[in-house]
């Protein structure tokens, strides 16, 4: 299995591609980065990738692995990531 890319590997064939210095790249990579966290709670969509939802999750019943006891979960607010369908195509036709 190849390893995955690293940020400053990422950001170096971005400048590449765009003809630009490493540092922008990262800046740029940053910038990407900032502007996903902010606007998360609207949804952050990353055109050909996917999109950056909250969801929420209701309270539930789990067990404790260890001891089989029975905890009370509360309801709580999540981050998901959802692909988008050029993405799964892009990436599950490719074998």
């Amino acid at each position: 299995m190849a390893k995955a890319l690293t940020k400053s590997q990422i950001a170096a064939a971005i400048a590449d591609k765009a003809g630009i210095t490493k540092k922008q790249g990262v800046e740029i990579l940053d910038h990407l980065a900032q502007l996903a966290y902010k606007n998360a709670k609207n949804t952050f969509t990353l055109p050909g990738l996917g999109k950056l939802v909250l969801v929420n999750r209701k309270a539930r019943i789990g067990r404790n692995p260890a001891t089989g006891e029975q905890i009370q979960i509360p309801a709580k607010r999540v981050v998901k990531f959802r692909v988008a369908k050029a993405a799964k195509d892009a990436i599950l036709s490719a074998k």
